[in-house]
This record gives structure tokens, C-alpha cells and sequence, in this order.
């Protein structure tokens, strides 16, 4: 809800915006396109602060000057009210359902804020300086846009006459902070021998699928998977907008594209994986598999770039086998169902299942190896999961990993290749 003083505040700078318009000349000034943002933000405020002592409109006692004049900037030349919330490491998630709802995702959980922007002009502003940057435009015609902000937060925009309520505006924030796997311990995420586990994985080259819904962490257990890998490998990274920040010195960092204003020129995940097999990888780290770019991964997987890394939506181990199968079939190949599920289990070795729980927090649910075909099912081996127990004070979840007892089947092989590892991590009880 607003108060008074929001709404006195939300009525000054609607009073006030086309006033401080006309004092730029945005409409008719092309030289403001090319001054760096600094310099537009200065020459913002120096209009602001030039109309306000003419005494055109006059700010009541209540409201702070300085305060004002820097909201009133970051309306015309910024990200507007919801500025603050991206410079806020708190925040994961920032969503604008229209110019007067504003919600953020703080630990996992959505609450209103009771910021809100000037007029739905006002807020379609703001999505237009998001997306020219990136050579994308929006409107009546393109009313539908993904980006990512130049920190490397993902954007999604949506605008009428598709939505009913306004532009709509989803800020998905790039944790400026990277989640190590020690750290992904230490807050709990997973225990420490499943964590020894998965680098044992990483380390000699077994094929990772990380799981999990929306919103459940899939990238950022990407990030950290990867500190695992060797320094010297010449690493490929495939991604539909760049999250994946890599510590390795070798790593090539590829970008899908999309069709411009005139449908030409679209570069999909699948041609960069495609691509990728030609640039010498010793590791391909997708950031997501969800299309017919699953069927060269598993190619890929299948020969000889052993140690490739993506995420799959899917809810559990299974889920997400069976979506594998459907990807498959996107790429629009007539091939036996027996088929795809051969490359299925002959590339994917483990999946890691992540899920984010009603107290809002990431874990990893489940770890399975993934051993063979048998008649036409994919068989498969639970190493690790995370149990439920209850709900403690204030909604926290109470629950403990658990280990299956049994190491998966390659661990037979590493042991006749002469590396012997230790087995007491799979009875492991957190």
C-alpha cells in the first residue's frame, strides 16, 4: 500500500517529468545518445534542480530535496523507483506488474514493496533504455522481449495489448557475490561428502545434468560445479543470455542471438553447440538445455568431450529423463524412442536434482547415477537425498541428507584404472 507521502511524491514527479522532458529535448536531441550515462544523469539532475528553483512546482517541507531530485533522475534516465532494489544483494528476484505493483524476491520469498513508477509511459521508458543497449526494441509489434541488464541480470518484458495490467517487467539479478561449493555447504545446500562427491565427478570427467524448477538455483550450482575443473582445460560455455562466470584462464564464453526486426539473423544454443565441436573444447558447460540442442549435447557427450556440464527444468531425476527424451524429438529427427534412450543413458552419468522449499531456501533434493538401459527403461541409482522431516520456527524447514550406501558403477572402473576413492561418503548422514 502507498502512503500519503508516496503519493504526494508519486503526484510531484508526474507534474514534473514533462516539464524536465521539454528541458532536455529528449525527443529532438540526438546528441544524448551519445553521452555515457553519467553524463545524462548529471544533465538530469541540472534540469531538475533548474525547474524546481524557478519555482514552476514547489516541494512541500515533507519531502527532502536531494532524495527527490536523485528518484526523479533515476525515473528519466535510470531503472526509476526499482533502482534501489538492484543495487540491493538481498534481493534475487525483481518483478513490476505494471507502473503500480512492485514486488522483490528476498531469501526466497516475494513481498511487496511500495514503490511505483510515475504512469505506465514512465515505466515503458525504463524497458525501452533496457533493451536499445542490447539492439532489440519493443513495441506493438515486438511486445515481447528477453535481455539482460550490463551486470548480466536476466530481463524479461512483456507489454500490451498481450498483458491486460501494463508492461510487465521481470528482473532476474545476477548475484554480484559467486556461490562456491563451500559455501554452498556451509548454508547448507548439500553436504560435505555429497560435495566431495560431485568434484570426484567433475574431476574425472563425468557428464553432469543439474535439475530443478525455476527459481531453484540451477546456474549458480553450475558456477560453482565448475571450480572443480582444471585450470588448464580449454572450456566452451553456451548460453541463451551470459550468467556463468568461470575462474579458469581458458574459457570461451558463447552467446545465442535473436532474430531482428526483420526475422534474420537468429543464432540458436543449437548451431552454438554445433559450433562448439569445432573449436577444440575439452569441456562444453551449457547453460540450458531446452530444445533440440539436447540432441547434440548427447552426440557431444557420446564422443569423446566427456566432462560436459547443463541444466534441464524438471521437478525429479526421472522428470527430467523423460524431458530429455521430448528435447530429443524437438530437433526434429525421426528416431526411435529405444534409440534416444540409448543416447540418454549412455551419455548422462549423473543428475543432480535441485528444489527450493516453502521457507525459501535452495537445497539439492537428489543425487542419481545414471547406470544403463534394461529393456526400455533407464536404469537408475540414488546415491543422495535430502528427507523432510518438518516444519520448524518460523516456517524453516527441518529435514537431513542421506546417503544410499552404495557407490554408483564407475566407481568399479576408476577402481581397475588403479584410483581407489573412499566409499564411507555414501553412508553419510548430514
Amino acid at each position: 500500500m502507498s502512503t500519503p507521502h508516496a503519493e504526494l511524491s508519486a503526484a510531484l514527479k508526474e507534474q514534473l517529468q514533462p516539464l524536465v522532458l521539454r528541458e532536455l529535448d529528449l525527443f529532438r536531441r540526438t546528441a544524448l545518445n551519445t553521452l555515457a550515462g553519467t553524463d545524462l544523469r548529471a544533465e538530469a539532475k541540472q534540469a531538475i534542480q533548474t525547474i524546481l528553483a524557478s519555482g514552476a512546482i514547489r516541494l512541500p517541507p515533507s519531502i527532502e530535496l536531494n532524495s527527490f531530485v536523485q528518484e526523479m533522475a533515476a525515473e528519466i534516465m535510470g531503472y526509476g523507483p526499482i533502482e534501489p532494489y538492484l543495487h540491493d544483494d538481498s534481493i534475487s528476484e525483481v518483478m513490476v506488474n505494471g507502473p503500480n505493483r512492485i514486488y522483490v524476491e528476498r531469501d526466497g520469498l516475494l513481498s511487496a514493496v511500495p514503490a511505483r513508477f510515475i504512469s505506465a509511459e514512465s515505466l515503458m521508458r525504463v524497458i525501452e533504455r533496457i533493451v536499445a543497449p542490447l539492439g532489440r526494441r519493443i513495441d506493438e509489434g515486438v511486445p515481447m522481449v528477453d535481455g539482460r541488464l550490463p551486470d548480466g541480470s536476466r530481463v524479461n518484458a512483456i507489454i500490451p495489448p498481450l498483458s491486460l495490467i501494463g508492461p510487465i517487467l521481470t528482473i532476474r539479478r545476477f548475484a554480484g557475490q559467486r556461490y562456491s561449493m563451500v559455501k554452498l555447504v556451509n548454508i547448507g545446500a548439500l553436504t560435505a561428502a555429497m560435495a566431495e562427491f560431485l568434484r570426484i565427478c567433475v574431476q574425472y570427467r563425468k557428464n553432469i545434468i543439474v535439475s530443478g524448477g525455476t527459481g531453484t538455483g540451477k546456474t549458480t550450482f553450475l558456477n560453482a560445479l565448475s571450480e572443480y575443473i582444471s585450470s588448464s582445460e580449454r572450456i566452451v560455455t553456451i548460453e541463451d543470455a551470459a550468467e556463468l562466470r568461470l575462474a579458469q584462464p581458458h574459457v570461451l564464453s558463447l552467446e545465442a542471438r535473436p532474430a531482428n526486426v526483420e526475422g534474420r539473423g537468429e543464432v540458436t544454443i543449437r548451431d552454438l553447440v554445433r559450433n562448439a565441436l569445432r573449436m577444440r573444447p575439452d569441456r562444453i558447460i551449457v547453460g540450458e538445455c531446452r530444445g533440440g540442442e539436447a540432441l547434440d549435447m548427447l552426440q557431444a557427450m557420446n564422443t569423446g568431450h566427456d566432462g560436459s556440464l547443463t541444466t534441464g527444468h524438471a521437478n525429479s531425476p526421472r522428470d527430467l529423463l523423460s524431458r530429455l527424451e521430448v528435447m530429443v524429438l524437438m530437433a526434429g529427427m525421426e528416431l526411435p524412442v529405444r534409440a534416444i534412450r540409448e543416447q540418454i543413458a549412455s551419455a548422462v552419468d549423473v543428475i543432480v536434482q535441485l528444489s527450493r522449499f516453502s521457507d525459501g531456501r535452495r537445497r539439492v533434493t537428489a543425487i542419481v547415477a545414471v547406470e544403463r538401459l534394461e529393456g526400455d527403461v533407464i536404469l537408475t541409482q540414488p546415491l543422495f537425498h535430502f528427507r523432510q522431516k518438518g516444519i520448524g520456527a518460523r516456517g524453516a524447514v527441518v529435514g537431513s541428507f542421506q546417503g544410499h550406501g552404495q557407490p554408483p558403477a564407475f566407481y568399479e572402473a576408476l577402481d581397475e584404472a588403479g584410483v581407489h576413492l573412499d566409499r564411507s561418503i555414501f553412508s553419510d548422514v548430514g
